[in-house]
């Protein structure tokens, strides 16, 4: 039997770390002893409470919180032992989240009802993700409960989740002290079988460290710059994992929030836990960030063919491991195997394993939500529902991420159009120095499929309302401007087409035009007098052909400003040339923000006030079709679009269908 054997032996000790008064002895547990520990992980909940779609106003039974502390409960009816996790990315991703941070911000007083919901379950512990950081310091100060020592953050303690928050690798610039404890010891009694079979008592002491993904400096630098520094997961791991382990604890659990890549690591690497895995002294580890679920059992995964990744068993390089879906799609579990042995508890490699566990195991068939959850939030989620109907216009023309892939760029536009307004007006009113500069706007699709037929942008001709604003604009990025020349544009739009697969036109075979390793929200259209085709043909860094501006081949010398958002200027995507050094605007306005108030304005949005598509594909005859998956049964919106070259291969039966582009067209 092969086992893992934790750096320290248990001690006498079942004290908390900073506990003052001595605890009795625990009684002597006999070598042979066996015990289960069920960890329990969710991951990126997103502010997902209910399992409501705020932009469509209605239910939505396949994601929320409400259904996975319903396979919480089973759970915990299953294993006698178990501890409850959070991965990070919990207060940020529905309109709910956005009324209690930005519409009607919460009181100090107040507890986030995310928060609330999970208090109900009762959480052992958990760490920060990234989107943790959108909405500022101060305010992720005030809803997490801790004072943080940062310029901007009133010394006070507000109400916060009734549960300890980790981070090991983000410390305040001003003291170089944790934001956050980095590390906490939680003291468990669980039940454990003898030798003989008997059921004992028996003292556990759980260690958990937690991480966020060091590119946090980047994507959210007008947060973070100046007033936090980021150490990179394994140098983290390596400072603060021997100092849990010198507390005595039994086990300890590295709640990171970040996905597996084997590349050589770097500090500043986002998904970096399979590196976390070789550092000695951790018997766990939660995953989270990259949307995904592990162990996975689709033969095709990411993870299949990763070295020193068991994708069937879920472990990374020997130390078990779980990824828990996303929005509270699913329930991460690892069944951890204990045995006492030498004094001391090991982990029973051969008899542990970790699984996911679906909210819908089934089509059609998702578990009942827990009726606990819905009650705590009630009021939150009736003002949301209310603050989403704030109308803000019309609009003449459905606006879609359909198939954003291939041309549509109905719920681009407009994002774009409203940018570039701003800054030109921002540049009339107080920057005579950049007047004659051109101005271009880049805007990408949030929701193109990534989560399942349903997510999408889909705004209807009719009434608009700040759902729609919300439903064509996710996230709340501020508005900024870079400045580039002709050839950095050019860069620009070659790491946008990264999207594409390389096409081979004599293959007779069907291939995939999407490359999924590469998210839709990295494929920026870039709109201003801007006209050029995308040859998928060629390598990447190579299809970006007739690039024109205004109607002639574009001067690489020419200088241009670019409006997008704090995410992309900063260097989130690792596009070319943008790093945050060449910034002209880093606006104090949300980019949704400008656009209701663009909205508003017009009153009536006609397809003339949006510009028109910029991009084409390179026209190529292919002696096989060209696929992409979108969903079912949208055709009408392609051709809305004047996508004439797109045609319906096959529905797939689960909401998504197959299609085929004619790139000759």
């Amino acid at each position: 039997m092969h086992v893992r054997i934790p750096a320290v032996a248990l001690t006498a000790a079942t004290l908390l770390a900073g506990c003052a008064q001595p605890a009795a002895r625990p009684p002597r547990v006999p070598d042979g002893t066996r015990a289960d520990v069920a960890i329990l992980e969710t991951t990126d909940l997103h502010a997902n409470v209910r399992s409501y779609d705020y932009y469509r106003l209605q239910d939505d039974p396949t994601l929320g919180f409400e259904r996975v502390a319903t396979l919480i409960r089973q759970a915990r009816a299953q294993f006698p032992n178990t501890l409850l996790f959070d991965d990070g990315d919990t207060i940020q991703g529905t309109a709910l989240a956005d009324y209690q941070a930005l519409a009607q911000p919460v009181g100090c007083d107040q507890e986030l009802a995310i928060y609330r919901a999970m208090d109900a379950l009762g959480y052992d512990g958990g760490t920060i993700g990234n989107h943790e950081f959108n909405y500022g310091l101060p305010f992720l100060a005030q809803v997490t409960g801790t004072p943080m020592d940062v310029p901007g953050v009133a010394p006070r303690r507000c109400a916060g989740p009734r549960f300890p928050l980790v981070l090991s690798n983000v410390f305040g610039a001003k003291d170089g002290r944790p934001l956050y404890a980095p590390w906490r010891v939680i003291a468990k009694t669980f039940t454990a079988y003898a030798p003989d079979g008997s059921a004992i008592a028996v003292p556990l002491k759980v260690g958990i460290v937690g991480f966020a993904p060091p590119p946090i400096m980047d994507w959210d630098r007008r947060n973070l710059a100046g007033k936090v520094t980021v150490k990179g997961v394994v140098e983290a791991a390596a400072r603060y994992v021997p100092e849990l382990r010198a507390q005595g604890v039994d086990l300890v659990v590295a709640i990171s929030h970040g996905g597996l890549n084997p590349a050589p690591y770097v500090a500043d690497m986002e998904n970096a836990n399979w590196h976390l895995a070789g550092v000695p002294g951790i018997d766990a580890i939660l995953l989270g960030h990259s949307h995904d679920v592990f162990p996975n059992p689709d033969p095709h995964s990411r993870f299949a063919h990763m070295p020193g990744v068991d994708d069937a068993r879920g472990f990374v390089l020997g130390v078990p491991a779980v990824m828990g879906g996303f929005f509270g799609r699913d329930l991460g579990v690892i069944r951890l195997a204990l045995l006492r042995r030498g004094g001391r508890w090991v982990v029973d490699e051969a008899a542990t394993h970790s699984e996911v566990r679906p909210v819908c195991p089934q089509k059609n068939a998702c578990v009942a939500p827990d009726p606990e959850i819905a009650p705590l939030v009630a009021a939150a989620h009736a003002a949301t529902v209310a603050y989403v109907q704030t109308p803000i216009g019309r609009s003449d023309f459905r606006m879609s991420t359909y198939f954003a892939d291939v041309g549509d760029v109905s719920a681009l536009a407009a994002v774009a159009a409203s940018a570039r307004a701003y800054v030109e007006d921002w540049i009339a009113r107080d920057h005579a120095d950049l007047k004659g500069i051109p101005v271009l706007a880049a805007a990408s699709a949030f929701k193109a499929g990534f989560g399942g037929p349903g997510d999408y942008t889909d705004v209807a001709a009719g009434d608009l309302s700040i759902r729609s604003a919300a439903d064509l604009y996710l996230y709340p990025n501020t508005l900024a401007a870079v400045k580039l020349d002709g050839a950095g544009v050019k860069a620009w739009l070659e790491k946008s087409a990264e999207r594409f697969n390389r096409i081979d036109p004599a293959r007779p075979e069907a291939q995939a035009l999407i490359d999924p390793r590469v998210p839709s929200y990295n494929f920026d259209v870039l709109f201003g007098e801007l006209d050029y085709a995308i040859d998928v043909t060629r390598p990447a860094g190579q299809r970006i052909v007739d690039l024109r501006w205004r109607g002639k081949p574009l001067d690489p010398a020419q200088p241009f400003l670019v409006v997008t958002n704090n995410y992309r200027a900063s260097g989130g995507g690792r596009f070319p040339g943008l790093d945050g050094a060449n910034l002209v605007l880093s606006a104090p306005d949300t980019n949704r923000d400008v656009l209701i108030g663009w909205i508003r304005a017009h009153g009536t949005l006609h397809r003339a006030d949006v510009p028109a598509r910029p991009w084409r594909f390179a026209r190529v005859h292919t002696a096989g079709p060209v696929t992409f998956v979108s969903a079912a049964g949208k055709a009408d919106a392609a051709r809305a679009a004047g996508l004439d070259g797109v045609r319906l291969l096959h529905d797939n039966g689960d909401g998504s269908a197959t299609y085929a582009i004619d790139l000759s067209r």
